[in-house]
């Protein structure tokens, strides 16, 4: 038989394809006829001519084809009995791109930032062949080949990417595929500085959590510490306190592992407490009182002492001073020094301090008395220097009194003599002294004097500590024993990193320093290789020098 077709076929339009022979025999067993075709969709007809004009046996095969059919093959064939004899008929079906789908690589396991990923856009069947391909993350276009390479995946590719594929007759559209970006992170709410009292949630977030297929377990840390784990992802402070302050991470897991977010710091700001005033007299070449106020706050607080409601000093805006007073001020601490102390300075002394948050005052009433203390040869030595304290009394001479000697509030000893002696000031030996003379007459008490011991610095006490995944922060803390206060200076090799006193603040972003009394804080975010190395703690004084190193590997 012959057949009689056009070349191509379109999916959706019916077409007619002719078998025929060019013979008919109208008494014998010879069948024409289809094989191939689904009979749902087709419908065969034939006809058979016999006359003057033409002789043949035709049968039409008229079906509406779909892309499935391509390359599918039909038979035409003519039987007589068991003899068979047939044309074959390859479909050509033209159609749009079809069963096209996205393949993502890697295909299992977290996808963490930093990884590489390929997307890849698949066809099923196109014809005529694929001439374009069209990449969409939520809808928004983002490529143009068969293959979507992400390297160095971030959080923000975190969402759902389909592919278009394009042929001459249209395009054909996967289904959405998500991609996960298994990173977690910590976010503060309302922000990470708060005051005391405000209602603060931290939230350890991966990208898509509501969306994500399985549940997932939090596990909390402060200061490195663990702190609680289960499946919440948030942590909440219904009245943040000023403890609540410091570095929090989270670790979040899954079947495939787990990623621990960058470590956040939590600021709690908060009014000044109700201030420590103190109140020292001392007989030193001459009779002098230390009137001393300090206060925990944040941020600082500025001081202010007054006596009977006229100022003498504040560590803000400085007031006129009068002759006999000093003054010194550092972070939430004032110190006033009135020489020549005597009646006229008796009365009530106070103490106010204020931050934008509020303000708190304490009250003291100064008697000057009439026992004394002398320090020789100074109340501020060296170490190493021999130091006697004299308690000077009003005791009866005719009597022999007793001396009672005291250190930061501690008995110490108690004797006959009026002095207490150390050959050798050790700094351990320095404190707050008050001496009391008894008698049959009564006993009178001093006031408590400062005895300052200067000595070099002692071994740096120095640590690191490092905050891996998700980000990484290292921070490298230096801390020492001196009086007067150390200059710290830190090292890395030749470079300097960061100091206390009297050096540029660190030229990298990366590096943030803070310092105290005796203390060095040295923070470097998203730490690389070459951060790594012995880090080098140089303290020194007026009295002399130490150094402590540690090998801080990131």
């Amino acid at each position: 038989p012959s057949v009689t077709s056009s070349e191509e076929q379109t999916e959706g339009q019916r077409s007619t394809l002719e078998c025929s022979t060019p013979y008919v025999c109208p008494m014998g067993d010879i069948v024409l006829r289809w094989e191939g075709y689904d009979p749902r969709v087709s419908e065969v007809s034939g006809r058979v001519q016999l006359d003057t004009s033409g002789v043949s046996h035709q049968v039409n095969l008229s079906s509406s084809f779909s892309w499935k059919d391509h390359s599918k093959k039909l038979l035409c064939q003519v039987s007589d009995g068991s003899k068979r004899a047939s044309t074959e008929v390859l479909l050509r079906v033209r159609h749009t791109p079809k069963d096209t789908r996205v393949s993502l690589s890697p295909s299992s396991g977290n996808i963490g930032v930093g990884d590489t990923v390929t997307l890849s856009c698949q066809v099923g069947s196109s014809h005529p062949p694929v001439s374009g391909y069209r990449w969409y993350k939520d809808e928004v276009a983002v490529g143009t080949e068969q293959v979507l390479a992400l390297r160095g995946v971030r959080r923000e590719d975190h969402g759902r990417y389909r592919c278009e594929a394009q042929n001459a007759l249209g395009a054909g559209v996967s289904p959405a595929v998500t991609l996960r970006v298994f990173s977690a992170e910590i976010t503060a709410s309302p922000a990470a500085e708060v005051r005391e009292g405000t209602a603060t949630t931290l939230s350890c977030d991966v990208p898509g959590r509501e969306g994500h297929p399985e549940e997932l377990s939090y596990t909390w840390y402060k200061n490195s510490a663990w702190l609680k784990e289960g499946p919440a992802h948030t942590l909440l402070f219904p009245a943040v306190a000023a403890g609540d302050a410091g570095y929090y991470s989270c670790q979040v897991t899954n079947s495939q592992g787990s990623d621990t977010a960058q470590a956040i710091s939590l600021s709690v700001t908060y009014p000044p407490r109700i201030p420590t005033l103190t109140l020292f007299q001392e007989t030193q070449g001459g009779r002098l009182v230390i009137v001393s106020c300090t206060v925990d706050s944040h941020p600082p607080a500025t001081l202010a002492i007054d006596h009977e409601g006229t100022v003498l000093a504040t560590s803000g805006a400085q007031v006129a001073l009068r002759r006999r007073l000093g003054v010194s001020a550092s972070r939430n601490s004032l110190r006033l020094e009135i020489r020549d102390a005597g009646p006229r300075d008796n009365g009530n002394y106070g103490c106010t301090a204020s931050n934008v948050h509020g303000n708190a005052s304490a009250t003291k009433v100064l008697v000057t008395r009439a026992a004394g203390l002398l320090i020789q040869p100074s109340a501020e030595v060296t170490e190493g220097t021999a130091v006697t304290l004299t308690c000077v009394g009003t005791a009866d001479a005719a009597r022999e009194p007793l001396y009672s000697w005291y250190r930061n509030g501690q008995r110490l000893q108690e004797s006959s003599f009026p002095t207490l002696e150390f050959p050798s000031i050790r700094g351990d030996d320095a404190g707050a002294f008050q001496c009391q003379v008894r008698s049959e007459n009564g006993s009178d008490t001093s006031e408590t004097v400062p005895l300052r011991v200067f000595y070099p610095p002692r071994q740096p006490v120095l640590s690191s500590f490092l905050q891996s995944r998700g980000g990484r922060l290292g921070i490298i803390q230096c801390s020492v024993g001196s009086d007067p206060e150390s200059n710290l200076t830190l090292r890395r090799g030749d470079d300097v990193i960061a100091c206390s006193q009297g050096c540029p603040q660190a030229t990298s972003p990366r590096v943030h320093v803070t310092s105290s009394y005796n203390s060095l804080k040295v923070e470097i975010r998203d730490v690389v290789v070459e951060d790594e190395g012995i880090y080098v703690c140089q303290a020194g004084n007026s009295q002399g020098s130490a150094s402590a190193s540690v090998d801080f590997k990131a």
